[in-house]
């Protein structure tokens, strides 16, 4: 009798013992902490068909695509401005840009101490800190220069990176800003310490996960690739070397190093055993660039409001709590990442913060049938160019076609027929939605010759396309033009 209950005892504690292990090694909360690290990775002008999750053939991501796989693909994901610095502020408040007047690019002004994201705005990297995270930005900034619009300003503990919006690969000062270098923690890093950027800030990151493996941690990670200026390791550009298309090859090298320090911090999260309690978000801040990105199936480029512009790569993954291998089809916006990931950090949101975005975690996990929005909203240069999408509906006002359009994006995704003469009063509605809207925004505290910029560039396409047609089809495109 005795043995027997020896026997059944023995039994009990290996069951017990098995499940406390399975359940340490499914929730894989290895310090106890239930708050999830959170890296929120950005790359830089990268088009919408430019990795394999969304199906690109020439350019191949199977890191990037193997953090999607474990995680929610959104079809329909947005970014709040079709260019660089705009998008950035949008990300990191969680609100509309053009409520606070960084509606356009910032200027290199590091003398400057107007020039940047207005410093009673909140970024998410604050809000963590003060709940305990360990914060890092690394990469591209591109929200003001001068001192107090720095990282280590906005709540960031850690800070390696560069000011400006763009810098060549090998890290050393040139062109306009001469004066811009890449700094850690506010110290300017000799260059002769660099090897090539996209590197540089993937080894940067790995070294900050090391440190901070054993405390929940926030890491902005922002790579200037696939940014001009067009620089690539050889390494790199061997694995491209199956584009004939040089400018695209180039392109395809930049974006082969960044998918190779993603695969690189995956691997280290999963050594380290905290890949599964780890929130990885992925997406580019705007459009691909006009010279060698694929946009898709949609029309327009970085700069534009066509879809182009504006729709991007983006995924997000936390084995422990999402969805695996999921695509997600309803309108969203990167400015639900700051509300998403106060909600995981189980931080409560506060109305004071006056949010745009929406906590897409309930969507997500309950496979919500309805839209995390009513609407979304675009504004370009003081509303010389705007958008809304509502549904499947889409209302754009193109300063270089000089009209507004409407489209039904579910049956024409491409943005080629205009129905606004069809739908008079979806049209009509869309336009009062967008005036309301408006009426709350600030006038921009600066602007920048973009809006040119992308009627210029337009116009060398229109040319171009010009020179190759026939003599009868150039009759043709005048009378119609």
């Amino acid at each position: 009798m005795k043995n027997r209950l020896g026997i059944i005892l023995f039994i009990a504690l290996l069951t017990f013992l098995a499940c406390k292990d399975k359940t340490s090694k499914n929730s894989d909360f290895k310090s106890g902490n239930d708050k999830p690290n959170i890296i929120l990775i950005l790359t830089d002008d990268q088009g919408y068909g430019d990795v394999g999750f969304n199906g690109s053939k020439d350019i191949l991501t199977p890191h990037i695509d193997n953090i999607a796989k474990k995680g929610v693909v959104f079809s329909d994901g947005y970014v709040s401005h079709p260019y660089c610095s705009p998008s950035r502020a949008g990300l990191m408040t969680g609100r509309y840009q053009q409520r606070f007047g960084h509606e356009h690019n910032v200027p290199f002004a590091p003398q400057d101490s107007t020039m940047g994201t207005p410093k009673n705005e909140v970024f998410l990297s604050k809000k963590l800190k003060e709940a305990g995270y360990k914060t890092s930005a690394i990469g591209k900034w591109h929200l003001g220069n001068y001192p107090s619009f720095l990282p280590p300003q906005r709540g960031f503990d850690h800070w390696f990176g560069f000011s400006g919006g763009n810098m060549n690969y090998w890290g050393y000062p040139s062109g306009k800003n001469k004066t811009m270098h890449i700094q850690r923690n506010g110290e300017n890093v000799d260059h002769n310490e660099l090897t090539y950027l996209t590197d540089d800030f993937t080894n940067e990151a790995l070294s900050f996960i090391k440190q901070q493996k054993d405390t929940p941690f926030f890491m902005y990670l922002s790579y200037n690739a696939p940014h001009s200026p067009d620089h690539a390791t050889k390494q790199y550009l061997e694995k491209a070397n199956h584009i004939e298309n040089g400018i695209r090859s180039v392109y395809a090298a930049m974006i082969t190093g960044l998918d190779q320090g993603v695969g690189r911090i995956d691997s280290l999260l999963t050594r380290l055993g905290i890949r599964e309690n780890t929130l990885i978000i992925f997406l580019s801040d705007n459009g691909g660039r006009l010279d060698a990105a694929n946009n898709g199936q949609f029309r327009g480029h970085k700069g534009m409001l066509f879809e182009g512009g504006i729709r991007v790569p983006f995924t997000m993954s936390w084995p422990a709590k999402l969805p695996q291998n999921t695509r997600y089809n309803q309108p969203v916006t990167s400015l639900d990442i700051f509300s998403t990931c106060l909600a995981a950090a189980n931080l409560k949101l506060n109305d004071s913060l006056r949010l745009d975005g929406k906590n897409l975690l309930p969507f997500l996990k309950n496979n919500l049938s309805e839209a995390p929005h009513q609407a979304l909203f675009w504004r370009v240069a003081n509303g010389e160019e705007y958008a809304i999408r509502k549904g499947n509906y889409k209302l754009i006002k193109s300063a270089y076609k000089n009209k507004t359009m409407l489209f039904d994006l579910s049956e024409d995704e491409m943005e080629t027929r205009d129905i606004s003469s069809l739908k008079p009063e979806i049209f009509n509605d869309l336009e009062k939605l967008y005036t309301n809207w408006s009426k709350d925004l600030a006038e921009p505290l600066w602007t920048d010759p973009h809006i040119q910029n992308v009627k210029k560039e337009e116009q060398d396409v229109q040319n171009t396309r010009f020179k190759s047609l026939s003599k009868k089809e150039k009759e043709d495109y005048e009378f119609n033009h």
